[in-house]
């Protein structure tokens, strides 16, 4: 019996121990981490950054976070941050938002609110933390822009639901991660649906919005993608993407390879329902040029009827030589596809 005693007090000692010199490592670590960050010139503030939990967790809270990098003029402010981790496993990190936060970049500020905001985060159990896999999700969000437009009309897009999933593709030997997007509910905002239907005609809320995409790196996303560069793009095939809203339906899918630059050359096919007035809708937003509407659509009309459904739209977007083109129409220059 003495022995067994003996053997549970060494146990919880060294128990104890571990989970002292762990969170220790975790505070000075981070606490380390925004000394780094403001020695190149970053804001990396927080009023206090403290660790508790035992026995069985190390869970670090930071209060009033603030970051920002000068580099790419991105900056976030939080009164409440948490990473929490079990202490027998912290390579598997739960990061919990508060409801309220801000996001600024070089053009705008954006107040994001939600109700609840979590990621399960897995990452290398090593120095660099690369991502294993990424599950993030927010429930009742809101993101409104700063700027006041339209008769004072808040620009705030909503949705009830968003689930973001990450996954590195571990039988490719290049850094490669699979890309799940799922939004429930998305609200565009009251200007921007303004400007794309005044006549009201469509819905408040759009019937689906999802996506799945695998996308390889120049870089493996660890640390240093937020310390020194964020990897970029370099081949994107998506599976599918699908918007659905009202009685317009829209699918891409197809394969891109994306250059030092960040341009884009390759094919996506498109399957597009009621394609006269998701056309009438890019014209609006400003995606197509007003003055290749006409030519355009006339073009587009002569593919479907070919087709033998005039409603219905299946159509190759190429891209090449920094150009867009819709079937044999140009539309425009390729967007840059470049992560800050």
């Amino acid at each position: 019996m003495r022995l067994l005693l003996t053997l549970v007090i060494l146990c919880a000692a060294l128990w104890s121990g571990y989970w002292y010199v762990t969170s220790t490592a975790m505070e000075e670590g981070l606490s380390a981490w925004l000394a780094d960050r403001r020695a190149e010139g970053w804001v990396a503030e927080t009023s206090d950054l403290s660790v508790a939990g035992f026995p069985n967790r190390i869970d670090t809270t930071f209060s009033d976070l603030a970051l920002a990098d000068p580099g790419t003029g991105l900056a976030w402010e939080a009164p409440l941050f948490q990473i929490l981790a079990l202490s027998y496993k912290p390579n598997h990190l739960i990061a919990v938002w508060p409801h309220e936060q801000r996001i600024a970049t070089p053009y705008d500020k954006y107040d994001v609110i939600s109700t609840d905001m979590r990621a399960s985060l897995i990452v290398e159990a090593a120095t660099d933390l690369a991502l294993k896999r990424l599950t993030l999700t927010a429930e009742n969000l809101e993101v409104e822009n700063q700027t006041i437009v339209l008769n004072s009309a808040v620009d705030r897009t909503s949705l009830t639901a968003l689930t973001l999933a990450a996954e590195r593709v571990e039988d490719d030997p290049a850094p490669a991660y699979r890309f799940g997007f799922l939004a429930d509910g998305f609200a565009p905002s009251v200007p921007w649906k303004v400007q794309l239907d005044p006549m009201r005609v469509l819905p408040d809320r759009l019937r689906a919005l999802n996506a799945d995409i695998m996308v390889t790196f120049d870089a493996p996303w660890d640390r240093f993608a937020i310390e020194t560069a964020r990897p970029q793009p370099r081949v994107i095939k998506l599976r599918l993407a699908e918007a659905k809203w009202g009685q317009l339906e829209l699918q891409l899918a197809g394969d891109l390879i994306v250059d030092e630059a960040g341009l884009p050359s390759g094919t996506l096919a498109i399957k597009a329902r009621n394609w006269r007035e998701i056309l009438e809708l890019g014209v609006k937003s400003g995606a197509i040029p007003e003055v290749l509407a006409g030519s355009l659509e006339e073009g587009l009309s002569m593919l479907a009827f070919m087709a033998g459904k005039p409603s219905t739209l299946d159509v190759a977007l190429e891209f090449s030589n920094g150009r867009v083109f819709l079937g044999p129409i140009p539309i425009g220059p390729a967007p840059v596809l470049r992560i800050r």
